[in-house]
């Protein structure tokens, strides 16, 4: 998959023409079930006719421009974003750059500067609720208007539902903001990741027989409802069954800042510094103060055991 930041910059072909492509576009945080069943059938469509597939997006997310002081909304990095549209299909990622400027153009001038100036485009793919541009007063109607006249075929992708239920990425962030993680895997149709680095800690759960790696993440990712989970943590390309706790530790300080620490079973080595990528498989518990440190012991040594027990049966 190439990654390129214009429709412009795709290469011609040796004998200098553009290749025909089909393009949709959209933020795909996540890259949900209902992504994939879009991206799927478009892949197909491309491919049957010859065409380059191709997905327009956002780096950074729109949000991030709009309510800049807005934290913790993101579902995948741009990296893991990067690797699941690859995963799906696609072969060129247009990664349009977006500003406060760029937010202000309207949908007209958006279409026709970035998307319909390139010479080749065959086919637009739109989802079934496809807005765009400043105040999303893009529609149908107008990509249709500017579309028809230069012989580019749209296409309108059907609304997926799941258990009865519209997919959205808005959902899932809902979910994970409520510990539903089993849900989110199921939209997802794999765990949902946090990738992080190892940092210093207190040293506490050390100092109580259960050491810890403080993951510090990136404040633009979304973090699950506070809680113990059963995770599996892959560093390096190893792969460790664990445990995760997110929370502010109650039992100690109790202090607003938010703590990501996960115990890797059968595993001891310095790690600080190093990328972790945790999976989380279901969640356990929710946070609870405890009034004595051999409560939290004790409820940690079970903790262990719900998720070895629900790691062996997997």
């Amino acid at each position: 998959m190439k990654i390129l930041h214009n429709l412009l910059d795709i290469p011609k072909d040796g004998n200098g023409n553009w290749p025909a492509i089909g393009l949709t576009i959209g933020n795909f945080d996540g890259v949900h079930i209902g992504h994939q069943e879009l991206l799927k059938k478009i892949k197909n469509d491309c491919h049957q006719k010859n065409l380059l597939f191709v997905v327009v997006t956002f780096v950074p997310h729109p949000q991030k421009i709009l309510q800049p002081d807005k934290e913790r909304f993101l579902i995948n990095s741009y990296d893991q974003r990067r690797a699941l549209l690859k995963d799906q299909g696609v072969d060129v990622l247009v990664e349009m750059k977006f500003t406060r400027d760029f937010s202000t153009l309207k949908a007209e001038e958006f279409l026709k500067q970035y998307l319909v100036s390139y010479p080749n485009l065959k086919d637009f793919y739109l989802g079934y609720d496809f807005a765009f541009g400043a105040n999303k007063e893009g529609d149908y109607d107008l990509v249709r208007s500017i579309c028809d006249p230069l012989g580019i075929e749209i296409e309108i992708q059907p609304k997926f539902e799941f258990h009865g239920k519209a997919v959205s990425s808005s959902s899932i962030r809902a979910s994970l903001l409520s510990g539903k993680i089993d849900e989110v895997e199921s939209i997802l149709k794999r765990p949902f990741h946090l990738e992080g680095v190892v940092v210093k800690g207190e040293g506490r759960g050390k100092q109580i027989g259960f050491p810890t790696a403080n993951i510090q993440v990136s404040q633009d990712l979304i973090v699950p409802h506070k809680g113990v989970y059963v995770t599996k943590t892959v560093y390096k390309d190893m792969t460790f069954k664990s445990v995760t706790n997110i929370g502010n530790n109650p039992t100690f300080k109790d202090t607003e800042q938010l703590h990501i620490e996960t115990n890797l079973f059968d595993f001891d080595s310095d790690i600080y510094g190093e990328v972790l990528d945790i999976q989380f498989l279901h969640k356990i518990r929710d946070e609870k103060k405890f009034s004595t440190v051999n409560d939290l012991i004790n409820q940690i040594k079970s903790d262990v055991q719900v998720a070895r027990d629900f790691l062996s049966s997997i």
